[in-house]
């Protein structure tokens, strides 16, 4: 495997990097691995062998992550990763992940997270090759501007007037973009959040009847509150028409209609 190592200026401290050609592989499965990689341009497929067939897992874009098994595990590669055209790395070893995880603790529940949704997508796999009759249709990730329906209530933001609607279901996501996880809120907050102060998966809100409840996500940093009442993580809070509703630092009010 031919590789072209060259340091990235993308940030303040510069790091090695590395470029593949098309079809080639970054790693095969059943190699020992000592590094992640953060796939900052192109895309990577991942394969793995079924029945003496190599198959594909998934196809991987700018943002994602993979082969951090081997570094949580210490265990050979489990599937194969090839560069579906040319493509630039950012290769992690377990020093420098165990100090990210240190700094940000977001990060490992955005890599639980991914790791869910990889976990089902390649049962519904192992389901269709064995032939289950029990299989299921996998999750499908929301895609690029992608909208949900939405209901009449919203959140306004204080100052600018920007208003958010909620989502017409029983539930509605508030955060920001998440190209890792492949999860779009229904609640984007970015065009309100100059100081990024959200987290990609901030609070959930909840519709059940006529009332409206508001849950704090794990690992959701800056904090979420209501008429400045901190909310605890993971325990629902009723809120109200009027109310103002802060997510970090972005303050939001209520209304119904």
């Amino acid at each position: 495997m031919v590789r072209t190592v060259f340091k990235s200026t993308s940030s303040k401290k510069a790091k090695l990097t590395v470029q593949l050609g098309a079809d080639e592989f970054v790693f095969r499965e059943g190699e020992l691995g000592t590094e992640m990689y953060v796939l900052q341009e192109g895309q990577v497929e991942i394969l793995k062998q079924f029945k003496g067939e190599e198959r594909r897992l998934t196809v991987l874009s700018q943002g994602d992550f993979f082969g951090e098994m081997s570094i949580l595990e210490d265990k050979p590669r489990t599937a194969s990763a090839r560069a579906l055209g040319e493509v630039r790395l950012l290769p992690i070893n377990g020093s420098t992940f165990d100090s990210m995880l240190k700094k940000n603790p977001e990060i490992a529940v955005r890599m639980m997270r991914k790791l869910s949704r990889r976990l089902r997508d390649t049962d519904q796999m192992l389901r269709q090759v064995l032939g289950s009759t029990e299989s299921q249709a996998p999750e499908v990730p929301a895609q690029d501007g992608a909208q949900s329906a939405k209901g009449p209530e919203r959140l306004i933001q204080e100052g600018s007037g920007i208003e958010f609607y909620l989502a017409a279901g029983s539930e509605t996501t508030v955060g920001r973009r998440d190209p890792v996880t492949g999860i779009n809120p229904d609640i984007d907050l970015t065009p309100a959040d100059a100081q990024r102060s959200i987290s990609r998966r901030h609070a959930k809100i909840f519709r059940r009847g006529e009332k409206f409840y508001l849950r704090e996500e794990i690992g959701t940093m800056n904090g979420t509150f209501i008429n400045s009442e901190r909310v605890e993580t993971g325990v629902p809070v009723e809120f109200h028409e009027g109310d103002e509703v802060r997510f970090g630092l972005i303050k939001t009010i209520f209304h119904l209609t």
